[in-house]
């Protein structure tokens, strides 16, 4: 099979194409052939070593998203799943490949009205976006904060705390982003790459804030949680930056604030499933919209992860075998 390997942790140059052997499914393993698959922010992360990132050890093929056909079982494997088009997990790595094995507990069949492509960018930045979402418990007219609004998760954010009835904040770093931000419903945008921003911030929100979904992190945590109101949830998801905020857990108590980390919706492997049910059963109904900014040949992954280092993507980076 094909596939695309890091020796080493570095600069995206170090992924590079590689022949593999086909990998065989075992008990409750099925085989996909791979149309998709998709990159994550901590696919990056994991390739540069950094030292947020989950460990793993080299040489590794990444990738933990994959869509396409079952095109083989493992023998205690119903056949009845050859040829279903499915989403999948693969274990942690394995997704960068024209064939990606499996556990059949992982399976999720992609609806009719679905495209391939779609269903796999919201498999990772579905689920964490609905669970977020419903950590985050958003009332009717609350205001709300989405950093990296126009990223794979951020967007679909946006939709759904918009879809709460909240006065939804985009925060992104490029007039680009903050136009694509308002086509999914952002009421006010920010860029924060501007001197300036946390000024605007506040007065786009003189009475402070509810919510804020942070996926940036460092100095961005500080400047935000200053903005939440008592009563208010801040949900750290993410490290964009390079190392995650901190919020002094005595001070979050004293103003009445619940931090709520990107952990609590990965405690039950049954509801991450539930999770990702539910945002692909929403974009079925045309009421959640993944944003594909880009695909790349899977060959071509260094340059992927490259343009997602630079900050120039859009939405979900998907890469095609």
């Amino acid at each position: 099979m094909r596939a695309v390997i890091a020796d080493h942790p570095g600069a995206p140059d170090v992924l590079h194409p590689i022949t593999l052997p086909d990998p065989e499914p075992g008990p409750e393993q099925v085989r996909v052939a791979v149309e998709v698959a998709a990159i994550t922010f901590i696919d990056t992360l994991i390739r540069a070593g950094s030292p947020v990132a989950p460990p793993a050890t080299f040489p590794v093929v990444l990738g933990n998203g994959v869509g396409g056909l079952i095109d083989r079982v493992g023998p205690d494997v119903d056949p009845a799943w050859i040829g279903a088009r499915v989403v999948t997990p693969t274990g942690g790595t394995g997704g960068y490949a024209s064939l990606a094995l499996a556990r059949t507990a992982d399976l999720h069949r992609v609806p009719e009205s679905l495209g391939i492509p779609e269903a796999t960018a919201l498999l990772a930045d579905g689920r964490t976006a609905v669970g977020l979402h419903h950590a985050a418990g958003i009332r009717p007219g609350e205001t709300v904060v989405v950093t990296a609004a126009a990223g794979g998760v951020g967007s679909l954010l946006v939709q759904l705390a918009k879809a709460s009835g909240a006065q939804v904040i985009a925060l992104a770093g490029s007039a680009d982003k903050l136009d694509h931000a308002r086509t999914l419903g952002a009421d006010t945008t920010v860029n924060y790459r501007d001197h300036d921003w946390t000024t605007r911030l506040r007065a786009a929100a003189p009475d402070g804030v509810d919510v804020v979904f942070d996926g940036i992190g460092a100095d961005t945590t500080t400047a935000l949680f200053a903005l939440v109101r008592p009563g208010g949830r801040y949900v750290q998801h993410g490290a964009a930056s390079g190392s995650w905020g901190t919020i002094d857990p005595a001070t979050a108590a004293g103003k009445d604030i619940t931090v709520i980390p990107l952990s609590a919706i990965g405690a039950d492997p049954d509801d991450l499933f539930s999770f990702t049910e539910r945002a692909l059963d929403l974009a079925a109904q045309g009421s959640l919209r993944p944003t594909i900014g880009q695909t790349f040949p899977l060959h071509d992954a260094a340059a992927a992860h490259a343009a997602i280092d630079s900050r120039t993507t859009t939405g979900k980076t998907l890469l095609l075998p």
